[in-house]
């Protein structure tokens, strides 16, 4: 019996037939390709449980290759290697999602370790992985919203991967949603009853972190009053949360391993340690392969928490997702603040489509919020838009005229939006100060405010400032 499949491809016969000969002593299945269409064509038919590919092919790249690849089997794990490599599309290789990047000529001690590796890699994947869950409903799912094919995988692989207690990392932009992910994996899981203990790795002081991880014990170091349980502790039987993984520290990342490897914490000052029954999951929003790199993330815990990597991808990578977003986020805000914005209309929502929102889901969130509140009622049209949203479309400094619609147009309810989108920019540019958005619509602080009371969309921008008890001010 062979100790796994592995496919190598590379143009070169030579190079090709040394790895295969040294791979075949080892025990494994062996399999050749001379060129990327050759592979594609393996994979398709034969079981195959990792790839090593060489990136200077003709027809097709080894990057090309490996997207390609990716595209048709999410889960592949592949080595690449090359002669010609540098740093930049060592980066871009793995953050493609190889497993590793070596460079020829082929130092055989690694090759082995690192096949090693990716074959458990692979073998763990596929044990989470082969059965087939009952799909649950998946519009809204758990607060992750989306319907489009990448997020349906993502919904289908969170409902593999909650029922085992396989480590699970969480990589995305930030406001990808990464934490309800991690969120839905503990609800759907047997350990749904037990407690959900999320930890920002970024937020807590450094001098702190150890102690809000590990506890400590009284008298441990100088404060420690009394014993204190620490987040792993608290996730006992349930699931603990790491977000932000990569800002933690490396002294910390070998506890860390440690207790990923033996299940038993050591309080800080404690002289034996304890056992603990914790599901781990983390998340961040660094290429962990990169900091692997630079030596500021341990490998070998790279590749403990790696064992299942779910990637969510940027929201300009799914646009088809954010009418629904859009829609859903303006019902959800119009129950919270009590309004009746009705939806976009179809010039809004397509500038809207077409917006690269950098900060994602999390920035179109509050972009609603923003609409709902200061719209009120009707219809979101281009003039309600923050000009950050409009690239060239429409601008202050705009030649074109304004064009009197086939059916004519209510000329109140246009004057009433226009000045309300004015009112909405002057407070975005003043921070939300009314005295500066009053100055920059050539008006009275008094008469400024006066209007913000009178429209009562505004009734959120009304709280006090400190010198709103001295309007002359």
């Amino acid at each position: 019996m062979s100790n796994g499949r592995i496919l190598v491809t590379d143009d070169d016969p030579q190079s090709r037939k040394i790895i295969t000969a040294f791979l075949d002593y080892k025990g494994y299945e062996v399999k050749e390709a001379c060129d990327a269409e050759q592979a594609l064509d393996i994979v398709k038919s034969q079981e195959i449980d990792l790839i090593i590919t060489d990136l200077m092919m003709p027809r097709c790249n080894g990057l090309d290759f490996l997207i390609r690849l990716k595209n048709m089997r999410p889960q592949a794990v592949v080595i690449a290697c090359s002669a010609y490599g540098n740093v930049i599309m060592k980066s871009k290789l793995l953050k493609s999602g190889a497993f590793y990047y070596f460079d020829k000529p082929i130092d055989f001690q690694e090759l082995e370790t690192q096949v090693k590796r990716g074959i458990e890699h692979c073998m763990m994947q596929r044990k989470v992985l082969t059965d087939t869950p009952e799909f649950k409903k998946r519009h809204l799912y758990r607060g992750l919203i989306g319907e489009s094919k990448v997020m349906q995988a993502i919904y289908e692989l969170i409902e593999k991967v909650a029922e085992s207690d396989t480590t699970v990392l969480i990589q995305g932009e930030s406001g990808t949603g990464k934490e309800l992910v991690a969120r839905a994996i503990h609800d759907l899981s047997n350990r749904r009853s037990k407690n959900y203990v999320p930890v920002n790795c970024g937020a807590i002081p450094d001098d702190l972190m150890e102690s809000e991880l590990f506890g400590h014990v009284k008298g441990a170091f100088t404060g420690a009053i009394a014993n204190r349980i620490g987040r792993f502790e608290m996730a006992d039987k349930g699931t603990l949360f790491l977000d932000e993984i990569g800002d933690m520290k490396i002294h910390l990342q070998v506890k860390l391993l440690r207790i990923l490897q033996t299940k038993e914490l050591e309080a800080v000052g404690a002289t034996h340690s304890k056992k603990i029954d914790a599901r781990f999951i983390a998340a961040t929003n660094q290429n962990l392969e990169q900091c692997v790199e630079e030596k500021k993330f341990r490998e070998d815990l790279y590749y403990r928490l790696s064992v299942i990597p779910i990637f969510i991808p940027p929201l300009r990578e799914r646009r088809d997702d954010i009418p629904l977003l859009l829609n859903s986020f303006r019902e959800k805000f119009n129950k919270e603040k009590i309004r009746n914005v009705t939806g976009f209309d179809s010039e809004s929502m397509e500038i809207l489509c077409n917006f690269n929102w950098p900060g994602n889901v999390r920035e179109l969130e509050n972009f609603v919020e923003r609409q709902v509140i200061i719209k009120g009622n009707g219809k979101v049209t281009p003039y309600d838009l923050p000009e950050k949203y409009m690239g060239k479309r429409i601008t202050n400094n705009s030649s074109e005229p304004m064009m009197l619609p086939h059916n004519g147009i209510d000329l109140n309810s246009a004057m009433e939006e226009l000045e309300n989108r004015l009112i909405m920019q002057a407070l975005e540019k003043s921070g939300g100060n009314k005295k500066e958005a009053a100055a920059l619509l050539r008006l009275k602080r008094t008469t400024f405010i006066e209007k913000l009371k009178k429209k009562k969309i505004f009734n959120d921008f009304l709280a006090p400032e400190p010198c709103d008890a001295h309007l002359s001010c």
